[in-house]
């Protein structure tokens, strides 16, 4: 089994291990005579752990590269996508975890006894979107007046969209070209989907393959 980890938006070696920790909070109570008692609340933010190993020498980037988008995405106070990818054996797609987390913060270790290398653990926490909402109602005008509801049109064959092509070039991945296309590198299950005559992997993709963009 293969395993592939994106962060940032960028690949990063695979790390040894991985720990989430989807923490409670739920709410434990001494009830008079009838002893404890657990009130039950929404689970609170997963919080995830990873060890990567940079290598100096012999990997694709160099460690300051990836503790570069570490800084950028704490001084920036960027939210960001956490993937780690199975893969079975036979190139099938196992579970992935997948969740826009947030960088809480980060401990850099160099150890002579690793040579070169640089050693970073990343604390992640889970982000949820959030917001307030404002909401209208408008009355009608006259106490017999009703809501009209209008129906429009339905588009002509003609006019919908088609599906686009892309022609992969050296260096790319599908994370990557969903995140240029769509916004967003987790959609490259998509991109990946609407391609599976043509992709058994969705970690190996060559120059030269033209991709439907669903």
């Amino acid at each position: 089994m293969s395993y592939t980890c994106y962060l940032g938006g960028a690949l990063w070696p695979t790390p040894e291990k991985l720990q989430v920790k989807i923490k409670g909070k739920n709410k434990t109570l001494v009830l008079l005579n009838e002893g404890e008692v657990n009130f039950l609340r929404a689970p609170g933010l997963t919080e995830i752990t990873v060890p990567f190993d940079l290598p100096m020498l012999t990997g694709s980037q160099s460690p300051d590269y990836f503790l570069g988008l570490l800084e950028r995405m704490k001084t920036n106070k960027e939210t960001t996508q956490f993937m780690l990818v199975r893969v079975s054996p036979s190139g099938g797609m196992l579970f992935d975890t997948n969740i826009k987390v947030s960088v809480e913060d980060y401990t850099i270790t160099e150890d002579g006894k690793n040579g070169l290398d640089v050693a970073v653990d990343v604390n992640l926490k889970q982000w949820r979107d959030y917001g307030t909402k404002t909401v209208t109602v408008e009355e009608p005008k006259a106490e017999s007046a009703t809501p009209t509801v209008t129906v429009q049109k339905e588009r002509e064959a003609s006019t919908a969209p088609t599906a686009k092509t892309y022609t992969v070039k050296a260096g790319d991945c599908l994370w990557a070209i969903a995140a240029k296309y769509y916004g967003n590198g987790a959609d490259y299950t998509k991109i990946y989907n609407a391609n599976t005559d043509k992709i058994s992997n969705p970690n190996l993709i060559y120059p030269g393959q033209v991709l439907t963009l669903p």
